[in-house]
């Protein structure tokens, strides 16, 4: 069965994925917040129930990552389909076959879901999300205000509950140290510009939405798309400068050979390593497909390869196991 991040999609020289993410309460309950354990256990069997009598019944299984070993739990996270605090809370989620849908249960709303594309689809990501939402709208009594939209537990979120995401590969403007001012740029429009790992490991960046009251889910999705088209066109024109500098491409041609032989491979070193990669692709240089590094990106990080591995593994095995994987694959 084939995932949705072992797809390419559209403009995937800069554009990893889409994500799409829906918030929803119930209007005859408490914020999870304010949930007594026993009303959360009614709550999460009430949403489970619903979706398992639904036609998306054999489409989803529920976890529950009380009964996940750290490993697994954390993968959840990695893999961006269960948020650190639902982790932290051993929460519980309800999670497609393909993995390009997750509903989380009772994190900060009683129902967040979010949905996956490759490339810049958020249109797809939209209907995968927009399916499940009629579905939970239909069956249940969902908070909703004529003046407000959606209610949601935090005042951001109000009126569409929506949030558009696209995680970009911005290398050439962070050689450049554009990335700041473009960050202020998109600020300035309503949308957000952020890191998608510390110390922008890989140079990977999370372009959103930041505005979902007073305006309609399409003129948001619309927006966003807007916005990293143009994005789009910036790095790509940095490209094309930085493919004239000889120095450089030598650094992407070093880099490949690095992870082509290197025994130990950290995560900070591999996510620059595929960082580099990606970019001698879009330049030309190497014939590796995006969907191979976004299958590596997705499947290598430490909780991941742990849990895959169904072994407690020391740190230097994990760094290990890492770089032989990445040097079969490449």
């Amino acid at each position: 069965m084939s995932r949705w991040y072992e797809n390419e999609g559209n403009n995937s020289d800069v554009v990893l994925f889409s994500r799409i993410r829906l918030a929803r309460n119930l209007a005859d309950s408490p914020f999870p917040s304010r949930m007594s354990d026993d009303i959360r256990k009614s709550v999460t069997k009430k949403l489970y129930a619903t979706l398992k009598s639904s036609q998306y019944a054999n489409e989803f299984e529920l976890v529950n990552l009380a009964e996940c070993d750290r490993e697994k739990a954390v993968s959840y996270a990695e893999k961006f389909l269960a948020s650190p605090e639902l982790v932290k809370a051993r929460g519980s989620l309800m999670l497609s076959q393909k993995e390009d849908v997750s509903v989380m249960l009772c994190e900060e709303d009683h129902i967040k879901i979010n949905a996956f594309a490759a490339g810049q689809n958020l249109d797809e990501a939209y209907e995968k999300a927009n399916d499940i939402d009629d579905m939970f709208l239909s069956s249940l009594k969902i908070a909703y205000s004529d003046k407000l939209g959606f209610l949601t537990a935090s005042p951001i979120n109000l009126g569409t509950g929506l949030k558009a995401s696209f995680v970009l590969h911005l290398p050439a403007l962070a050689e450049q140290k554009a990335i700041y001012k473009l960050s202020a740029m998109v600020g300035k429009l309503g949308l957000n510009l952020r890191e998608l790992y510390k110390n922008a490991a890989g140079d990977l960046y999370i372009l959103s939405n930041q505005v979902s009251l007073g305006i309609s889910e399409k003129s948001a999705i619309d927006n966003v798309n807007a916005i990293c088209e143009q994005i789009v066109k910036q790095e790509r024109a940095a490209r094309e400068e930085l493919a004239k500098d000889f120095e450089f491409e030598d650094k992407i041609y070093r880099n490949l050979g690095m992870l082509r032989s290197a025994r130990i491979l950290k995560t900070q070193e591999f996510l620059d390593g595929m960082s580099l990669a990606r970019l001698g692709k879009a330049l030309g240089y190497f014939d590796i497909e995006y969907k191979t590094i976004g299958n590596m990106l997705y499947t290598l990080q430490n909780a991941t390869l742990a849990a895959d591995t169904k072994s407690d593994l020391s740190d230097e095995t994990i760094d290990k196991l890492r770089a032989t994987i990445v040097r079969d694959k490449l």
